[in-house]
């Protein structure tokens, strides 16, 4: 049971036998029930819970989800039946995707990963806006290295802060208690392997060094630059989250 790009996908109608399961979700317990062969057969996390040997032996058709989210486990379900994702409408909507592509990686579903980032960077795109400083910190918190969503995210604001008139307060403060995203976004403009001579060279006293006596600016998050930002943002907040 494979969704290999090497394999033709099976079609949905094929997957929604008579066997079902139960997911309980959150701390309410919410019973989501879910045609089981439609599961398994995209998720290889609960493929071994519903199919390995422990389970061949309990027979069991349940599982639960205490620390997941009732909405993003929603849009999963969404796009379990559908493979198809909710674009979102304004910047709050990215919080739960967010947390979907959490559960996607939970669940290693390669392509619901995929198709959550492609989501994320084409509503950034289309509104011409960049992820905000705590949508980053969420993503740093919640994967590790070389992950998709991460890079993503880091090269956005890579280009945000090159082509910003000066890097804001609350992203200065950020880079200064965050050693791991400074250097990330550092790779990032290495990778756009810019020509030499489009670079200022500060060794050379003939040339321009590109420096300029400019205050910061105050961009808000998931806004574009060009946008004032209108409230402050908490600087010293130990714990991240994905709302706005």
């Amino acid at each position: 049971m494979s969704t290999s790009s090497e394999q033709p996908e099976k079609p949905l109608h094929q997957l929604l036998t008579t066997s079902l399961v139960d997911i309980y979700v959150g701390s309410e317990n919410t019973d989501w029930t879910i045609h089981e062969k439609l599961l398994c057969y995209h998720s290889p996390f609960f493929r071994k819970i519903f199919y390995g040997k422990e389970n061949r032996e309990s027979k069991t058709k349940s599982y639960g989800l205490p620390d997941s989210d009732d909405l993003p486990f929603e849009l999963f379900v969404g796009w379990l039946y559908s493979r198809a994702l909710r674009y979102p409408e304004a910047e709050k909507d990215v919080g739960p995707l967010l947390d979907l592509y959490f559960l996607s990686e939970q669940f290693q579903i390669t392509k619901l990963s995929d198709d959550v980032v492609e989501t994320v960077r084409a509503f950034y795109h289309n509104n011409e806006t960049y992820p905000g400083l705590r949508r980053v910190q969420y993503v740093y918190a919640n994967t590790s290295e070389d992950n998709e969503m991460r890079e993503m995210m880091v090269n956005s604001v890579a280009r945000y802060l090159t082509l910003s008139d000066a890097i804001p307060a609350h992203w200065e403060n950020a880079l200064k208690k965050n050693g791991q995203l400074s250097v990330d976004i550092i790779r990032s403009i290495q990778q756009w392997h810019l020509e030499g001579r489009s670079v200022p060279d500060a060794r050379d006293v003939s040339q321009d060094r590109g420096r300029e006596k400019v205050g910061f600016s105050a961009v808000a998050e998931g806004m574009s630059m060009t946008e004032i930002k209108d409230e402050d943002v908490d600087l010293d907040h130990s714990k991240t989250n994905g709302s706005s």
